[in-house]
């Protein structure tokens, strides 16, 4: 990109030197509408007043005066460059910067997400520990009550059989009418 802008300088400083080589010495006056020859102007009867002037000096003073000034403006005209190319590459660093700081915040947000994930793993561990009780608890709940009713099951076969015992005990005990042959 410098390069083209070099190249495109130097063709610009050509074609105005060749202009200014080319370009004769002319005095304009206006007359219509503009200054004329009734107004008090401090520059009346200058054109008349002028001498001739010899094109060659023409050409040398604007030589030499754009001789003078282009190696100040060639010099701010790479100085302007380099400041724009600079500005560039501030920009992009700036850019980068930007996303870092998106970035940073995006890791916030992520420590964040892995905070509140934290906290919801300690509360589901906090729940299957409770789970895990109640679980323990149920299972010898049911234990318990299995074996009560075994129990009540076994108190109530072994009070059948009592009185299935004292049925037959006070059948055996009535009296039976001897059978006569």
């Amino acid at each position: 990109m410098r390069s083209s802008n070099l190249a495109s300088d130097q063709a610009f400083d050509a074609s105005f030197l060749k202009q200014k080589k080319e370009k004769r010495f002319s005095v304009w006056c206006f007359n219509e509408g503009g200054l004329g020859p009734g107004d008090a102007s401090p520059d009346e009867g200058v054109v008349e007043d002028l001498p001739l002037i010899d094109e060659k000096a023409v050409e040398q003073l604007t030589e030499g005066l754009i001789s003078h000034y282009l190696p100040d403006l060639q010099r701010s005209k790479s100085a302007l460059q380099e400041l724009t190319q600079n500005q560039v590459v501030l920009l992009e660093t700036l850019e980068q910067e930007i996303s870092k700081f998106k970035e940073c915040n995006s890791i916030l947000d992520i420590n964040a997400l892995f905070s509140e994930a934290k906290h919801y793993h300690n509360k589901y561990v906090n729940i299957r520990n409770e789970m895990m009780v109640l679980h323990e608890k149920t299972s010898k709940l049911k234990k318990r009550a299995l074996k009560l009713q075994q129990k009540r099951q076994k108190e109530e076969l072994e009070r059948e059989q009592q009185r299935e015992k004292e049925l037959e005990r006070e059948k055996q005990l009535t009296a039976k009418p001897a059978r006569r042959t």
